[in-house]
């Protein structure tokens, strides 16, 4: 039986909230049904698409596995982490403890990594057994098993993402980008001082923000 493994995560640039790794496992002759289903990288469809996607995707799924990397298990990589031992280095481990647990013939992963061969030789290597790894740019567009794991790590990231605003206010998408998600940031900061624990503070946008904030804070004192 020849078993296809997509691997992709979710959140990966987000300044707030965890980053989500999914791993799924398909028989082969499921290909064409997920084809039917219009599975397609998450970022395609809507938030509806994507959880009515994901229910099936795990339906007919021999397997799949999601992995939660918490803000701070992020900050202790980036910030002391040596150099081709950071984020990269992190997401590699991961998808290959994912990889080894589902145990595929074969395995498509989206690279992380500006080199997509060596991020997947990173895979290979930390391997307990021999599984052959496809590691491209865009991997969730080009092959539909990985656009099946980015569904599952984007719905479970969203839902996450919905709790952190129960509990703390609408901040937007979490992205950088998003000016919604900058003034959530300036608004923490002009009361308080620490960094929350959904906050990734290795972040350069967050420290950023956080000087401005108290630069400008000490300039009124004065």
């Amino acid at each position: 039986m020849f078993l296809i493994a997509g691997v992709d995560d979710a959140g990966r640039g987000s300044v707030i909230g965890p980053l989500i790794i999914a791993g799924v496992l398909f028989n082969q002759e499921k290909m064409e049904e997920l084809k039917e289903l219009k599975v397609k990288d998450s970022k395609l469809l809507t938030p509806t698409q994507r959880e009515n996607l994901d229910e099936k995707i795990r339906s007919l799924a021999l397997k799949f596995k999601i992995v939660e990397v918490s803000p701070n298990e992020v900050d202790k990589v980036v910030f002391e982490g040596k150099k081709m031992f950071k984020l990269n280095w992190l997401e590699a481990k991961i998808m290959a403890k994912i990889i080894e647990e589902l145990n595929p013939t074969i395995a498509y992963v989206d690279a992380s990594d500006i080199d997509a061969k060596r991020f997947g030789k990173q895979i290979e290597n930390m391997l307990s057994k021999k599984i052959k790894i496809i590691s491209e740019h865009k991997a969730d567009r080009k092959y539909i098993v990985v656009g099946a794991a980015s569904i599952l790590a984007k719905v479970y990231r969203d839902k996450t993402i919905s709790k952190l605003k129960e509990a703390y206010g609408d901040f937007g998408s979490g992205y950088a980008h998003d000016p919604k998600t900058l003034n959530f940031l300036k608004e923490w900061f002009k009361t308080r001082k620490d960094y929350p624990q959904f906050l990734r503070k290795s972040w350069k946008t967050v420290k950023k923000v956080r000087f401005e904030v108290l630069s400008e804070q000490k300039k009124l004192e004065f």
